[in-house]
């Protein structure tokens, strides 16, 4: 076989394992999608009549809606929180040449490598002894200590790009080291704080482990009240909250596509 034809065999090869692959990404999504639309009492596929009946009553249900408002707030307290800590951690490991700044990166590493359901029962155990009972700081710690790390290893790329010369630059003409950053340095990574907050916050919306293991009666996040109602039955209510969670994620990446554009056309005007 020529050097020519084994090129075309191997790209040929490579396309069709990438498109295996999108199928196999694609496929259960594409199941939700249609299930969720199904008009029966009980999840079957393909539906044999379709409606919009169980997105009607996701909307009518208040427990649902009270599940979204409680994900959407621990989302969002989960994704500041990590933003903060993974932008001023990635920060002070960049311009640091301590010891301490290369021992960091392996210790904020440790939370990705430990099991949900550890973080989620140790977390437990710590707050029953001190008796602090509120589900939405609890989950928030939890989603916000899984989050943090992945803040901080995209920073470390964002800020191994940024040219450190524009600070030292400030600093040297008397500005203060808080002045530099919010008119020096953020300016210039915001699109990499953005994803980064983006990423937090879709990791806390579909997290399950640790959010089930800090509930409360009070306190369900989507996916929590998404397991416990599968206990009961299975409804085609399940694929309209994952149909949810599915175009969350998706308006997420939007929102991270249109930042890093938005960059790009203002470096180009």
């Amino acid at each position: 076989m020529s050097r020519v034809s084994r090129e075309r065999v191997e790209d040929a090869l490579f396309r069709a394992g990438y498109w295996l692959l999108f199928a196999v990404i694609m496929l259960p999504i594409l199941v939700v999608f249609v299930t969720s639309f199904q008009q029966g009492e009980y999840l079957t596929f393909p539906p044999s009549e379709y409606s919009l009946r169980w997105y009607g009553e996701f909307f009518a249900s208040e427990e649902w809606l009270s599940a979204v408002v409680d994900s959407a707030a621990i989302g969002i307290g989960a994704s500041v929180l990590a933003t903060v800590l993974g932008v001023t951690g990635s920060l002070a490991v960049q311009r640091s040449d301590s010891a301490l700044s290369r021992v960091l990166p392996p210790v904020i590493l440790l939370p990705l490598l430990l099991p949900p359901v550890v973080i989620g029962l140790t977390l437990l155990i710590y707050v029953n002894r001190i008796g602090f009972t509120s589900a939405y700081l609890n989950i928030v710690v939890a989603h916000t200590l899984w989050a943090t790390p992945l803040v901080f290893f995209v920073m470390q790329s964002v800020f191994a790009r940024f040219d450190w010369s524009l600070r030292d630059a400030g600093m040297d003409l008397g500005a203060r080291p808080s002045r530099v950053f919010y008119h020096v340095v953020l300016p210039n990574v915001r699109s990499g704080v953005v994803i980064s907050a983006v990423i937090a916050f879709i990791v806390s919306l579909q997290e399950f482990i640790m959010a089930l293991f800090l509930k409360s009666y009070y306190v369900k996040t989507v996916p929590v009240l998404a397991w416990t109602s599968l206990e009961s039955s299975l409804t085609p209510m399940v694929s309209v909250v994952s149909a949810f969670l599915v175009l969350t994620s998706i308006v997420g990446v939007l929102v991270a596509a249109a930042v890093m554009n938005m960059e790009w056309l203002a470096e180009q005007l």
